[in-house]
């Protein structure tokens, strides 16, 4: 069975979409569409902005999105998912690839997810750190007993976990980490604190966005971040959504079902190849590709 897996945020390059809206008729009207939906040309942001235009929260989750669903939409017959699922942002472009969402509803939602969080980061100083070479069980054990709030937020693959909260929070529990023997403890620079209950200001708003959002029944399974299960329900879809930000990422967990429930090959659908490296250190075993669009000769 084919999975196709889409990335989320830090997979972002300078001049990521340049080669689909030069060979491709549909990908230049998708990009122009998506000017016209966001109202700013993303597109000289992504082709000619720098590394740091592109690490800004609202250009950065849309930029991703357009990437991964441009290149599934380009794809055309050969595009023929069994199963899909994406890390965190990621799975907005999963939900475009399935049918559950227009690629404008899809875009609107990624955009309004963006703005929301970014003003949810500006509430309390917070951020994240990546923890390597500790069992889950320990990182969650001290994230319970650090002062603050501090929760595991991405459980990436086995041995690898983000820790997501304060930064003071953050800082001691990394100490602590690192005197459990934590091969490495290193807060990420990113602008706060993704998948905590610091997201929470920005899931309220957000929910209201996605509730008033169209959904259609999806024509494959999703493996959504917040249950590592199989839903293929628009009303489940939306509520696993909802509880998306302020919920742990569990990528481990829905690599690990996907192959349980039959997936062979995991085909990365976007920008980057980081996550076809996670599926791997999940499971040796797993095949693992990247998308790639060839036009007709």
């Amino acid at each position: 069975m084919n999975a196709y897996i889409f990335p989320g945020q830090g997979a972002q390059f300078t001049g990521m979409g340049l080669d689909l809206y030069e060979k491709s008729a549909l990908a230049q009207e998708l990009f122009e569409k998506a000017n016209d939906i966001l109202g700013f040309h993303i597109t000289d942001i992504m082709f000619e902005g720098s590394a740091e235009d592109l690490k800004e929260t609202k250009v950065t989750q849309p930029a991703i999105f357009l990437h991964s669903v441009i290149l599934a939409k380009t794809l055309g017959d050969k595009f023929k998912p069994d199963m899909v699922a994406g890390h965190s942002l990621g799975e907005f472009s999963a939900l475009v690839a399935n049918g559950a969402l227009s690629f404008e509803d899809g875009l609107k939602l990624v955009s309004q997810r963006a703005l929301a969080m970014q003003r949810a980061c500006e509430l309390t100083p917070s951020t994240m750190a990546a923890v390597l070479g500790l069992e889950d069980a320990i990182v969650e054990d001290i994230c319970a007993k650090t002062e603050g709030i501090v929760v595991a937020a991405n459980y990436n693959c086995p041995g690898q976990l983000v820790i997501s909260g304060e930064v003071d929070a953050i800082n001691r529990a990394c100490e602590a980490l690192k005197e459990a023997g934590a091969r490495r403890a290193l807060v990420l620079p990113v602008g706060g604190a993704f998948h905590s209950p610091l997201m929470e200001p920005a899931r309220e708003e957000l929910a209201a966005a996605i509730e008033n959002t169209p959904f259609s029944k999806p024509n494959c399974p999703i493996y959504q971040n917040v249950t590592a299960s199989a839903v293929i329900n628009e009303n489940d879809i939306k509520a696993n959504l909802i509880s998306q930000l302020t919920a742990p990422v569990r990528w481990t967990q829905s690599v690990q079902q996907m192959i349980t429930d039959g997936a062979v090959l995991f085909t990365e659908v976007g920008p980057g190849n980081v996550l076809q490296g996670l599926v791997k250190k999940i499971n040796r075993e797993a095949q693992t590709a990247a998308a790639t669009f060839t036009p007709n000769s």
